[in-house]
């Protein structure tokens, strides 16, 4: 039988009960923390297009599931301090990355222009030929200075 010492009650809970300011607060700060969440694991997968990896290399990468990169991604699960220490070193980026646009982005979506740069990333990271891509980036170049 367990028993439980018990301290001298109030008559008013006001210890327990949140006022409703205070818990309007603390969704506002639930919902905060889970867009920096979200963020840092937008932040993530951005990179991980740009290098050309799949969710399943960078899980294998940096020692989880695939599920677990996937959770990481959508910012469902918290990324630990460390394991974003080593999500940077593999992505070779500093850890202050995943924070960049934090301060800008309100309900920010990704423009259809920025989708294409990441699909092209992630395409020409696919090219097995290195002169394939030397050409394709010369292409881009000369293209781009004709403007």
């Amino acid at each position: 039988m367990a028993y439980r010492a018990e301290g001298p009650r109030s008559s008013s809970n006001s210890e327990t009960e949140a006022s409703p300011r205070a818990v309007v607060s603390a969704r506002r700060s639930t919902s905060r923390t889970q867009d920096i969440d979200r963020h840092v694991g937008a932040r993530i997968r951005e990179r991980r297009i740009m290098l050309g990896l799949t969710q399943q290399q960078l899980a294998d990468l940096i020692g989880v599931t695939y599920q677990q990169a996937h959770k990481y991604e959508r910012g469902i699960n918290r990324v630990s301090a460390g394991r974003l220490f080593e999500v940077a070193q593999v992505l070779s980026v500093p850890v202050n990355y995943f924070f960049d646009g934090l301060e800008q982005e309100s309900d920010r979506t990704i423009s259809p222009r920025e989708r294409m740069c990441l699909e092209l990333a992630r395409n020409f990271a696919q090219i097995p030929n290195e002169r394939h891509q030397e050409a394709l980036s010369q292409l881009a170049r000369v293209l781009a200075s004709e403007t």
